[in-house]
């Protein structure tokens, strides 16, 4: 079957139907899945492009929400082009944008005009935007709203951009007034500078002055200032990127209260622990940073209880020299790992040691990161009325990452070298074949995703507490 072409239906002896796999077939019909049918129950009829894909696993394709795409103004970091072919490769479907590091950044209605002018033409897949807030912009937010951006991120501490200002208390009242009422959400980069420390007087090659840096401290009172907002204004909000499993109970006890709160964390807190970096390894820094091992499994228990909602990759890429790998530096390196193309593989490998089931990496990767970017009637289901957006992959099969096979525009990441289970094998993008077996579609197929009007009773809105 050609790369490109329209495809009838995927047949498998394993596809993920809601939470049970079994052998089906996948009918599809103009880009959405029109009925999924035992394999018993299907009859091919003649000039019926049938995929059958043997005993690979067809799951809903991957909702990766939290991309930094960096395109217009950083496209040496990364571009459309290279982020969302990256992303085929690793069966996710959809991308959500952030705000920055792009110049300008998505903070009026201008600059959003301009990033989808730069996006038309170049994705691979589907790609939605998030909007920023800094301080002063509060009358770009519902004309960004009107325009389709998905919600609004925003920072309580230094963005590591000067474009991209974090907000103050002011601000941050200030736009969910704004947000109130629209059924948007607001996302907030969670650590806050607290009480100055002494002067770091640690070795900057290693990673533990680094982590000392960033003490948990940060992210709970942070989340502490979330929480009370949440509960204020009654907003949609989320944390992203969550790497300390301190404030789990904060958000517990919000979410009792009836904040409409959620959160979400990474493959690299998830897979990666601060005793096991090497001095000078800049590749393997981040904001927040990673944390001990007994901090990660505390994040794993977390995920599986439901306090953790999703797991998404913070894809934030750069160029090598900003990585300072020469000096071994983590106070100067950029913070920020690229993992795009392989956060399927990266957490089916250590969620499937710990009882995890294909049922649960659906939910984790792909339905409830599209109804957190109110994308959930569309994306992230297999189920009939949904966008035909497939991930065909051997769960079984393992692979090494090499730097050959990093679709990535940079190829710096923390895991080259790392032997994980799970080979994608195609990517199906509303019911045409985009990537498969290491090639790609040759032209762009992905489409911009502009939310339309939200309102508050949306089911999108709910939180699901329970695994």
């Amino acid at each position: 079957m050609k790369l490109g072409s329209h495809i009838n239906a995927v047949k498998s002896n394993r596809v993920l139907v809601g939470d049970e796999v079994t052998p089906a077939v996948v009918v599809i019909k103009d880009g959405k899945i029109h009925q999924i049918l035992s394999s018993r129950n299907f009859t091919e009829e003649a000039g019926f492009e049938v995929l059958d894909v043997g005993n690979s696993v067809v799951m809903p394709g991957i909702v990766d929400c939290h991309v930094h795409v960096n395109e217009p103004g950083r496209t040496s970091w990364e571009g459309f082009c290279t982020a969302t072919r990256a992303a085929a490769a690793g069966g996710v479907t959809t991308i959500v944008d952030m705000p920055l590091n792009s110049i300008p950044p998505t903070t009026t209605l201008k600059n959003f005009h301009e990033k989808l002018k730069e996006a038309t033409g170049k994705c691979f897949v589907d790609v939605g935007f998030w909007g920023g807030v800094v301080p002063g912009n509060q009358r770009e937010l519902q004309p960004m709203i009107q325009a389709g951006v998905a919600g609004f991120k925003c920072f309580l501490i230094h963005s590591g951009v000067d474009e991209f200002p974090h907000v103050a208390d002011f601000d941050l009242h200030t736009a969910m007034k704004q947000l109130r009422g629209t059924g948007s959400v607001m996302l907030f980069h969670a650590e806050k500078d607290v009480q100055p420390t002494a002067e770091e007087t640690g070795d900057p090659c290693k990673y533990s002055t680094f982590l000392q840096s960033r003490p948990d401290i940060m992210e709970m009172e942070a989340i502490r200032t979330v929480t009370e907002l949440c509960l204020q204004y009654r907003v949609r909000c989320h944390i992203v990127h969550l790497s300390s499993a301190k404030p789990l109970k904060l958000i517990q006890e919000a979410r009792q209260a009836g904040a409409p709160l959620t959160v979400e964390t990474t493959h690299h807190y998830l897979s990666l622990c601060a005793e096991k970096i090497p001095a000078g390894a800049t590749q393997f820094k981040c904001c927040p940073p990673i944390r001990d091992s007994e901090n990660q499994e505390q994040l794993w228990s977390a995920l599986k209880a439901g306090q953790i909602d999703m797991v998404v990759s913070d894809h934030s890429p750069c160029t090598p020299d900003l990585k300072k790998l020469d000096s071994g530096d983590f106070t100067q390196a950029w913070g920020g790992i690229s993992s795009l193309q392989f956060g399927l593989p990266l957490f089916w490998s250590s969620a499937s040691r710990r009882g995890f089931q294909l049922a649960d990496v659906a939910r984790l990767l792909s339905r409830k990161t599209a109804q957190l970017s109110s994308l959930g009637n569309q994306k992230g289901s297999l189920a009939p009325g949904f966008d035909a957006d497939m991930v065909i992959w051997d769960p079984e099969r393992e692979f090494e990452i090499e730097e050959a096979s990093i679709h990535h525009k940079n190829k710096l990441t923390p895991y080259l070298g790392f032997t994980l289970q799970g080979v994608v094998r195609a990517t199906i993008l509303r019911g045409r074949l985009v990537y498969r077996d290491g090639s790609f579609c040759p032209e762009p197929l992905g489409k911009h995703l502009l939310i339309g009007q939200r309102d508050m009773t949306s089911p999108n809105v709910k939180h699901e507490n329970k695994l």
